[in-house]
């Protein structure tokens, strides 16, 4: 398991996880405000055939703007990523530990809004 986010190994196809996923995060009230297909990306610009693999950045509306007011250059850090990808397999969910990357910057309010955060993604990734 990783330090600086949640994982989670799936016996599902990708099309499917990428699906419960955003579905997932909708019912928490995220939603998807980039899709990144990262093997489309490197076979297009590198030319490299790569696994399945997509990054996508997460917001919950309601605590970015909280997070905004709390710290203007916070939008630096957001949208909160979440990626699916297949190995050895298996397609894996991981979702990144806000708490982790909010460390980084010295602003108490921002610690709770991170709290909050995190534990809808936890919840995101532990209904899967």
């Amino acid at each position: 398991m990783i330090n600086y986010g949640f994982t989670k190994e799936l016996d599902t196809g990708f099309e499917q996880a990428v699906k419960m996923v955003t579905e997932n995060l909708e019912e928490a009230g995220f939603g998807i405000l980039t899709t990144i297909d990262v093997k489309e990306k490197f076979r297009k610009k590198l030319g490299i055939d790569f696994r399945n693999y997509v990054i996508l950045g997460a917001c919950n509306p309601a605590r970015a703007h909280k997070a905004i007011e709390a710290e203007e250059n916070i939008g630096l850090m957001l949208p909160c990523n979440v990626i699916v990808y297949e190995k050895d397999g298996k397609t894996v969910v991981s979702a990144i530990k806000p708490s982790i990357a909010m460390k980084m910057i010295d602003n108490p309010e921002l610690s709770g809004i991170a709290a909050d955060v995190e534990s809808k993604l936890k919840q995101v990734i532990d209904n899967i």
